[in-house]
């Protein structure tokens, strides 16, 4: 079986590079071409001088013409800059790994369009253990129910700027969802002042922001006279990146459609 060519968007920023180096270091996958934007100071530079198994890659701006010499497309970068990386995979008929989080409505109804034409796995977190805690997370609120309170804690490096993270909205997501419920009415983002007693079924999510944290999730089930915590800390991009190779791997033998996590790892 021929080793899956991909092209890494935003190469140059630290999850470029951890996508760089799973790229050049996982059986089954080689890469085929490194992106950065025009205003970049990257674009024209060999990738080797970011990541030395890359060496031999030039790093360039022009997402379609590197879509030329890939299969799939790695994109973790911003809503508009993966929104464009993604009418290109489209127009070449390539796929995309699209782990960019905080689109908004408009944003995702492209992305669903577009999956009809070409394989997409889109997920929150690339980690394999967060897609793990994601089932587990399933699995506990449909078996305890709207008795036990939910809550989401996340944290996350101080350069990062959507909040709550795509990660906790998706923990929270799954959580209402097993209990029947959808996070349009059961989700609470902010509490401050009187805000009176806890509605029942409400999931409530807190965010920091702070430092380096990679990022760290937490789910509380909390019920009478017990307290179930779900937890999942990364201490490296390396970890999505690794998960973000697996989706690459997965999409090479996959039709269209529009895929996430928990397809590529069997947990459906």
């Amino acid at each position: 079986m021929m080793p899956v060519r991909v092209a890494i968007a935003g190469a140059g920023g630290r999850m470029g590079r951890a996508l760089l180096e799973a790229a050049t270091s996982t059986q089954g996958v080689t890469l085929g071409a490194a992106i950065e934007v025009t205003a970049s100071m990257l674009v024209g530079r060999d990738a080797g001088d970011m990541v030395p198994g890359a060496r031999g890659i030039r790093i360039g701006s022009d997402v379609r013409a590197a879509l030329q010499g890939a299969d799939v497309l790695i994109d973790f970068t911003r809503p508009a800059g993966s929104i464009e990386h993604l009418r290109a995979c489209r127009e070449t008929k390539r796929a995309m790994v699209l782990g960019t989080t905080g689109f908004d409505g408009p944003q995702l109804a492209e992305i669903r369009a577009a999956a009809a034409e070409i394989a997409i796995v889109m997920s929150p977190n690339m980690s394999m253990g967060v897609n793990v805690a994601l089932k587990l997370v399933e699995m506990t609120a449909r078996a305890l129910g709207p008795e036990y309170d939910v809550e989401v804690f996340e944290v996350h490096h101080k350069l990062k700027v959507d909040a709550p993270s795509g990660t906790a909205l998706k923990l929270g997501e799954v959580a209402a969802a097993a209990r029947g419920g959808s996070l349009e009415q059961d989700g609470v983002y902010a509490r401050h002042g009187h805000t009176g007693e806890r509605k029942p079924g409400a999931i409530g999510f807190s965010a920091a922001r702070a430092g380096d944290v990679v990022g760290d999730h937490t789910v509380f089930f909390a019920g009478p006279g017990e307290r179930i915590e779900i937890t999942h800390r990364a201490a490296s991009r390396a970890t999505y990146a690794q998960g973000a190779m697996r989706a690459a791997l997965f999409l090479a033998r996959k039709a269209a459609g529009l895929y996430d996590m928990q397809d590529v790892l069997g947990l459906r």
